[in-house]
C-alpha cells in the first residue's frame, strides 16, 4: 500500500501523538488510587461558582455586547455587573472583558476561549512548547518558571489593556478583590480526523489567559486580593510553574466529566496542573480534589489518564446548568 502524500503529515502527528501516550503511560504516576482526602462539595458550595460559570460563559459574547451590557441571558444572570473595558476580535486577540459586580464585591476580569472555527487561534494553540515568563511582564517571577509558548504569547496581546482596566475598576467601584475567570468552547466533532488530530491542535485560551492574568496583575497590585475560576483548563506550565501558583494564588479550576481538555499537554511534555481541581462527576456531583493532577479515578488525572478515554462533549458543560457560549 502507497500512503498517499496529502496524508503523511497527518500520519506522522499520528505517530507521534501514539508514542508519546505511550511514553506517558509507562512514565506516569500509578492511575486510579484512592485519596481518602477528596471531599463532597455541598450544594450551597456547587451554586456559589454559578455567577462565575456565566462571567466565563459571556466572555464569548461580542465587546460591543459586554461593553454596554446588552448580550441576552449571558449577561441578564449577573444584571448589577457594570462594564469598563472590553475588547479583541476573537481571532487575532481573544475576546476579553472587565468590569465590577457590587453584588459579590468583586471585580472580574475574563477571557474568551479558543474558537476553533478561527484558524489564528489554532495556530497559536499547536505552538506548545514551554518558556520562560516575559521579565516586563512578570518582574521577579524565578527564570525556572515556564509556561505554554503560544499563551504566554496571546497574554501579552491584552496584558497591558487588562491592567489598565483593572486599575480603573478597582477605583470606580471602591472594591479590593478581583476574580479573573476563563473557558474554552464546546467543539462539534464531524470526522475521525478530528477525533484523532483535535488534541495535537487546540488547546483551549480562555482559562490558561486567566490564570496568566491571576499571576501578572498582583505583581503589578501587590495590595489587592485576588482568586481565579478557571472552567476545562488545560495544564499551562511546568511543575515549577504549578507550584508558584500554589503557593502565591487562589484558583479553582473545574473539570466537567470526562472532558480531556485538561489533560493537555501531556505531563509527558513537563506540564503540569497547580491544585485547585473541582471535578464534576457523572451524577452531576463535585468533589474537591487536593493537589497537583490528582490521580483518584474521582478527579481528572485517574479518570482521564488518556485524552482517547475522555469525550469532548463535556467540554461545554453544563457546569451546574451553564453552558458554554454566549446565550442570546
Amino acid at each position: 500500500m502507497v500512503l498517499r502524500l496529502s496524508f503523511l503529515p497527518f500520519f506522522l502527528l499520528l505517530l507521534a501523538w501514539t508514542i508519546l501516550q505511550a511514553v506517558q503511560k509507562a512514565s506516569s504516576k500509578p492511575l486510579g488510587r484512592a485519596d481518602a482526602n477528596i471531599t463532597t462539595l455541598s450544594a450551597s458550595e456547587i451554586s456559589s461558582f454559578k455567577p462565575y460559570s456565566f462571567y466565563a460563559n459571556t466572555a464569548y459574547c461580542q465587546p460591543p455586547q459586554t461593553l454596554l451590557w446588552a448580550c441576552g441571558q449571558s449577561c441578564d444572570a449577573n444584571p448589577t455587573f457594570r462594564p469598563i473595558a472590553s475588547g479583541g476580535d476573537g481571532i487575532d486577540i481573544q475576546f476579553w472583558y472587565v468590569g465590577f459586580d457590587p453584588t459579590l464585591q468583586t471585580v472580574i476580569v475574563a477571557h474568551q476561549g479558543t474558537d476553533p472555527s478561527e484558524i489564528v487561534p489554532l495556530l497559536i494553540d499547536a505552538d506548545f512548547f514551554l518558556v520562560g515568563l516575559n521579565p516586563t511582564l512578570f518582574p521577579g517571577v524565578p527564570s525556572n518558571i515556564q509556561v505554554h509558548s503560544g499563551f504566554a504569547s496571546e497574554h501579552a496581546k491584552t496584558a497591558v489593556s487588562v491592567l489598565t482596566a483593572v486599575r480603573i475598576a478597582l477605583q470606580e467601584s471602591g472594591l479590593n478583590n478581583v476574580t479573573v475567570v476563563g473557558h474554552s468552547l464546546g467543539l462539534s466533532l464531524s470526522s475521525i480526523i478530528d477525533v484523532i488530530f483535535l488534541p495535537l491542535l487546540i488547546e483551549p485560551q480562555g482559562a490558561a489567559l486567566a490564570l496568566l492574568d491571576s499571576i501578572y496583575l498582583p505583581l503589578f497590585l501587590p495590595s489587592v486580593s485576588f482568586k481565579m475560576i478557571g472552567y476545562g483548563m488545560p495544564r499551562v506550565g511546568n511543575q515549577n510553574f504549578a507550584s508558584y501558583v500554589d503557593g502565591h494564588i487562589d484558583v479553582t479550576h473545574i473539570n466537567n466529566k470526562e472532558d480531556f481538555v485538561p489533560t493537555l499537554p501531556g505531563r509527558v511534555l513537563g506540564f503540569h496542573h497547580p491544585q485547585g481541581e473541582k471535578h464534576i462527576q457523572d451524577d452531576l456531583s463535585w468533589v474537591s480534589c487536593p493537589g497537583d493532577d490528582n490521580t483518584d479515578i474521582r478527579c481528572t488525572a485517574g479518570d482521564v489518564p488518556y485524552f482517547f478515554e475522555g469525550s469532548l462533549n463535556d467540554h461545554d458543560g453544563p457546569y451546574d446548568g451553564v453552558m458554554m457560549g454566549c446565550i442570546q
